[in-house]
């Protein structure tokens, strides 16, 4: 009987079952209810035995996970000589009376060089769930901090929420950009025990990864190892989803927390367009495409040719310089730089709705991030329809 690896959400009290075989959990249900997350190798009956335990919420197989990886981009050298940071002005960070104060964010990325310039006198704090300890041997975790929370690097601002003092950074991809669900949901569920109220995170599932694992080391054929691995694909959607409602459900373990996520880069604009993939499709993400700056144009902006559609909010994507590991800047495009601008802006909003409420829902800064995106600076009206609500918005008073 063949075995497999198992990703397991266990409720502790739980009773009857908060999930079940429903796809969204009872909210209600969940407050003040403590969550853990097991893992198993498990078989067949074993796995049914599991779902018919009534303190399990949701079991999916282990599926890999890569990065959302940074796209080349032809316009990439003359923008950045001309305006690295333009993201910044575009979203309205850098008129914005608000720098993050008080606001702990988290990336889950590929980890950080927390000895770079620009998070000097910063709280940082590291967990490793990939096995090569901490730091960033990959570079794409500290350029996505940056865009952030970044100070200046060389007299010259990159973070959208300078003023976030405190980050937790979980290293959930290795120096290649690989990992697992297991790694991300850990890191999602460290990030909310310990505190954040913003996560970041660039994250795909790896359909055709975990396809060629099943014909490469299991022996399958390709239509099986593909049935099965589009069964493990559907699994863990739901098993986000699931996670996607606990962090909302503001449970007693739980910080109030917003979960922000690229919608990957799989589209070829003109040639084809693809959905936004999970994670960042789970219902309860606030999914992130990426904009480009026109030519000729002052803030006029374009969905980037890579970007995937149908994403809930979009943000400034290609050409955006931010912290190199290492030290000094990097210019890099892709849905992962355009993420850590909503994460930032999210940031900037929470301040100031705590002016008025110390413990805002989550719904609250949804409701500001959403409401205040432009459409406006789109100079394609036919790409409304790729940048969701539009470009976010920073709080202006």
């Amino acid at each position: 009987m063949s075995r497999q690896r198992y990703v397991v959400l266990k409720a502790t009290g739980a009773k009857g079952g908060l999930l079940g075989a429903q796809a969204t959990p009872r909210i209600e249900a969940l407050q003040g209810v403590e969550v853990k997350m097991e893992s198993a190798t498990l078989s067949t009956r074993e796995v049914l035995d599991t779902r018919r335990d009534p303190s399990v919420l949701r079991a999916a197989p282990v599926m890999p996970v890569m990065l959302v990886a940074p796209k080349q981009m032809a316009a990439e050298a003359a923008a950045a000589a001309a305006s690295p940071t333009w993201g910044l002005d575009a979203v309205g960070a850098s008129g914005s009376p608000y720098s993050g104060a008080g606001v702990t964010v988290a990336i889950l990325d590929t980890g950080i060089d927390a000895g770079h310039e620009a998070f000097r006198g910063k709280s940082i704090v590291q967990k490793d769930f990939t096995g090569q300890g901490d730091g960033d041997q990959n570079g794409h975790g500290t350029h996505c901090a940056g865009t952030v929370f970044g100070s200046e690097v060389g007299g010259v601002r990159i973070g959208v929420a300078p003023g976030v003092a405190k980050a937790l950074i979980g290293k959930v991809l290795d120096a290649q950009g690989s990992g697992s669900t297991e790694q991300i949901l850990d890191g999602i569920l460290w990030a909310v025990r310990e505190g954040a109220n913003v996560v970041s995170m660039s994250i795909g599932l790896d359909f055709p990864g975990l396809v060629r694992y099943l014909v490469d080391h299991e022996g399958l054929d390709i239509e099986p190892a593909t049935s099965q691995a589009l069964s493990a694909y559907r699994e863990n959607v739901r098993l986000f989803d699931a996670v996607a409602q606990l962090v909302r459900a503001h449970s007693s373990m739980f910080e109030d927390a917003i979960v922000i996520a690229a919608a990957g880069n799989e589209s070829e604009r003109p040639k084809y367009e693809i959905a936004t993939a999970p994670p960042a499709a789970a219902d309860g993400f606030i999914s992130v495409g990426a904009l480009q700056k026109l030519d000729g144009a002052d803030l006029r902006v374009g969905v980037a040719s890579f970007s995937n559609a149908l994403p809930v909010l979009s943000a400034p994507g290609v050409a955006i310089g931010s912290a190199k590991a290492g030290g000094g800047t990097a210019v890099m495009s892709g849905t992962s730089m355009a993420t850590p601008h909503v994460a930032g802006v999210a940031a900037l909003w929470l301040e100031q709705i705590r002016k008025m409420n110390p413990r805002p829902r989550i719904q609250q800064v949804e409701g500001k991030l959403v409401g205040s995106a432009t459409l406006a600076r789109l100079a394609n009206p036919e790409d409304a329809a790729n940048a969701g609500a539009g470009l976010v918005q920073a709080p202006r008073e």
